[in-house]
């Protein structure tokens, strides 16, 4: 990867989202150059320059081959195993495989489309702030859920959870919108995780502790043969 590349995924026009945070570290660090030697000048050039670097949306390349399930969001994998779907979604009691994907604030924070398919369903909840590196976040912590299905019938649901920092999720998309893989959807401010759910009887290609990149990474493929997903689930 050429240096120019590498600066322009850094230097990436900002999300619409973090507007009012930019105009507000601007302002803080226009009228502290007002006053000769103000730290409020600092304060402000600093906020502005984290908002500018953690609001970042760069251009991603998505695989074109139908089938595939590429990552809702860039961060690393902290679980992977079978669980339940949000009851709210109506997805069932039937457990599946979930790829939980943990962003730090260096990480980018918009979340994109795993897969083509029709938002069926939306189900945002009330919670706490925990660390959403834990296992609990999933149910205790304030998310939006999406249930989508695929042209084939399936269902999959995405999940968007608040972390310990993270005070507000936005969701770009409404039920009855038609999506498609690596589509922007919506972001998650200041730390949070977000989780997948896979249609019953396919397997992640995953592992925990995998670095993953939004729209990109490759996460499960329709096309396998079904013995490559025997696990029970």
């Amino acid at each position: 990867m050429s240096l120019a590349h590498s600066m322009r995924l850094v230097l990436a026009p900002p999300h619409p989202a973090g507007k009012p945070f930019l105009i507000g570290g601007a302002a803080v660090a226009v009228i502290g150059g007002l006053a000769v030697g103000s730290w409020l000048f600092w304060l402000g050039a600093a906020f502005t320059g984290f908002c500018l670097y953690f609001f970042r949306d760069p251009e991603r390349v998505t695989p074109a081959r139908p089938g595939l399930f590429v990552s809702p969001a860039d961060g690393h994998v902290v679980s992977v195993e079978p669980a339940v779907p949000p009851e709210d979604l109506g997805l069932g009691s039937a457990p599946r495989w979930r790829v939980a994907i943990f962003l730090s604030v260096l990480d980018v924070h918009v979340n994109r489309m795993p897969i083509d398919g029709t938002v069926t369903r939306i189900a945002y909840r009330h919670g706490a702030f925990l660390n959403a590196s834990l296992d609990k976040a999933s149910v205790d912590n304030e998310r939006n859920a999406l249930a989508i299905r695929l042209d084939d019938g399936r269902d999959i649901a995405v999940i968007q959870i608040a972390g310990l920092i993270a005070r507000r999720i936005l969701c770009h998309v409404r039920e009855g919108d038609r999506v498609r893989g690596g589509e922007r959807f919506g972001i998650i401010r200041f730390g949070s995780r977000t989780d997948l759910y896979l249609p019953e009887g396919v397997r992640p290609l995953v592992e925990v502790g995998q670095t993953m990149i939004g729209g990109e990474t490759v996460i499960a493929d329709l096309s396998l043969p079904a013995a490559s997903h025997s696990t029970g689930v």
